[in-house]
């Protein structure tokens, strides 16, 4: 018997539901996340059907907690609503440690975009990834791209070096930082400087900002290495989400990230190597359960594995095996 997750099958599919995503129905939206989220067998199928080549231009916001991450994504996206545009935002928030959901802080947060048909906000648990990002985000990233949302929003949790993961996501990587942030070598230490395509110092109606703003240009230009010039240089915008001022520079600044982007064809490079990545993962998603299974259904095998009192030959084994 197949378990979920492995030799996801296309008899699994949800004609129903299909038809509901592609008539513009939120709540198939809603439903075919939570399927992914949940690693449902169907997904597989799911995807493959709704797979049309539409993709939203991921937009990742990252830094230290503190910093008014989720304020400045609620600022951008009342902005960019005034221009019409449909938005998609993905927050990813610790786990509960009792119901192992996300706890839903940004939805809170964005209540009053709540009503908004051309808003979708959707928390999902970072699930102890070491990024802080599971594979589901991914996969949620290109649903959102077939249902006709862009850009894509995604925010981090923002703990420790778990915010790096997002450039390996997002098209563009903001890096949000506030005033009087304190030892500005451990940012470099933490590679948060490498990461960014466009730097937000928020907060900006703060004492210190200016100083941010210098101290922070003064740490880019040390970062990079004698005679290097980097074909993007990172804009450094100041802003105050609480104040809505600075968002249309912030916007601008990322629209140019944008072009920048597809004007050399990196845009098709990172989305290659975002499609290689994740089939890694899935790879290594369904190996895992193979191993487990195997492990679970094979007595002998697991008396060998003790014996041997190592894993690899047992795991090499496994995966070498014939379906």
């Amino acid at each position: 018997m197949t378990s979920p997750g492995v030799g996801w099958a296309s008899e699994l599919s949800d004609p129903e539901l299909v038809e509901r995503f592609r008539s513009g129905d939120v709540r198939a939206l809603a439903r075919a996340i939570s399927l992914v989220e949940k690693r449902d067998p169907s997904v597989r199928a799911l995807q493959t059907e709704l797979a049309d080549g539409s993709r939203a231009y991921v937009v990742g916001f990252t830094g230290a907690p503190g910093t008014g991450k989720s304020t400045l994504v609620d600022a951008l996206v009342s902005a960019l609503r005034k221009d019409e545009r449909s938005v998609a935002v993905i927050a990813t928030d610790p786990n509960s440690p009792f119901t192992g959901g996300a706890i839903l802080g940004d939805r809170i947060r964005m209540q009053r975009h709540a009503l908004d048909p051309k808003v979708f906000i959707r928390s999902m648990g970072a699930r102890g990834h070491l990024g802080g990002l599971s594979l589901a985000a991914r996969e949620v990233i290109r649903l959102l791209g077939a249902f006709g949302f862009d850009p894509v929003i995604l925010e981090t949790v923002g703990v420790g070096q778990s915010e790096l993961e997002v450039a390996a996501v997002a098209d563009t990587t903001v890096v949000v930082l506030t005033p009087n942030l304190g030892d500005g070598v451990q940012m470099i230490k933490a590679g948060i400087l490498e990461i960014a395509d466009v730097f937000v110092v928020n907060k900006a109606d703060l004492e210190g900002h200016h100083r941010s703003v210098t101290e922070l240009r003064a740490m880019l230009s040390l970062s990079n290495a004698p005679g290097e010039r980097k074909a993007w240089k990172p804009p450094i915008i100041a802003a105050s989400a609480v104040r809505q001022e600075g968002i249309e520079e912030l916007w601008s600044a990322i629209e140019a990230h944008r072009k920048y982007l597809t004007s050399t064809g990196k845009a098709e490079q990172l989305a290659a190597d975002r499609l290689k990545e994740e089939a890694a993962e899935v790879a290594a998603e369904l190996a895992r359960d193979r191993v487990r299974r195997a492990l679970a259904d094979d007595p002998a095998l697991t008396k060998r594995l003790l014996e041997a009192g190592t894993p690899y030959g047992t795991a090499e084994e496994i995966l070498d095996r014939k379906r």
